[in-house]
């Protein structure tokens, strides 16, 4: 196995999640990409190669950067996962949005405390 080959589990979950995160199933993604849903099991499982310009398009799709998916951004990589975080927070009703932010500022303070 090559390093490439070695680095595909980590890219299909990272896509996965992304994927998950745009808030799209499977069948979504491949019915707005043309492709067959087996297609996208099939990457996100790490068994089918991902070309070039397929990275591009789910990429764009995902709204996430190329080199996050294929793990090569370490340091952009908090950025795009508080994106992710973001665009989730965002679909929160201002009432759970508060009990949230509640939740984060007394998490803090006990973290504070040790």
């Amino acid at each position: 196995m090559n390093e490439r080959d070695a680095l595909r589990p980590d890219m299909a979950g990272r896509l996965r999640m992304a994927r998950e995160m745009a808030g799209l199933s499977q069948g979504q993604v491949a019915r707005q990409l043309g492709w067959h849903r087996p297609t996208v099991s099939e990457i996100e499982a790490g068994r089918r190669r991902v070309q070039t310009e397929e990275l591009t398009i789910l990429a764009e799709l995902y709204g996430v950067r190329v080199p996050w998916i294929i793990g090569d951004d370490n340091d952009e990589a908090v950025s795009d996962r508080a994106t992710l975080a973001a665009r989730e927070l965002g679909k929160l009703n201002d009432e759970d949005l508060e009990r949230l932010l509640q939740l984060i500022r007394s998490l803090k303070t006990s973290g504070d405390a040790k």
